[in-house]
């Protein structure tokens, strides 16, 4: 019986280093994380129906509108609380980190926009 309590200690320590691992790549809802229990075919769904206008269907954007979203510095960079309320308040043409002179309407222009599918499509923008 001791040497199985000798191995509690081990199996602890494994747990606690996948768990840095798994933080350090970006779990838990920081950069280039998908949220928590985010239903990424509903974040497609809705990328496809109201990002994609700008963005376009591939997310490499479309000339004149809104910029690629693939390998997106921005993308990559944001965590996704900040993620979500960039999208929930958008930006207008005015603002100086405005690239494109275009606002981005909040919600992408969709009112029905919930919370839960802006933490969706952010989760689906980590896949590409």
């Amino acid at each position: 019986m001791s040497n199985r309590n000798s191995s509690l200690p081990i199996l602890a320590l494994g747990l606690t280093a996948a768990l840095a691992v798994l933080a350090a790549c970006g779990g838990g809802g920081e950069a280039g994380s998908a949220a928590g229990g985010a239903d990424l075919a509903n974040g497609e769904k809705v990328y496809k129906q109201t990002c994609a206008t700008c963005h376009g269907q591939d997310a490499n954007g479309l000339p004149n509108l809104g910029k690629g979203l693939r390998d997106n510095a921005f993308v990559r960079d944001t965590n996704d609380a900040r993620m979500i309320e960039f999208i929930k308040v958008g930006r207008k043409a005015s603002d100086p980190m405005n690239t494109t002179g275009i606002d981005m309407p909040p919600k992408g222009g969709n009112p029905a926009m919930t919370e839960k599918d802006m933490a969706d499509v952010t989760a689906y923008l980590r896949t590409l």
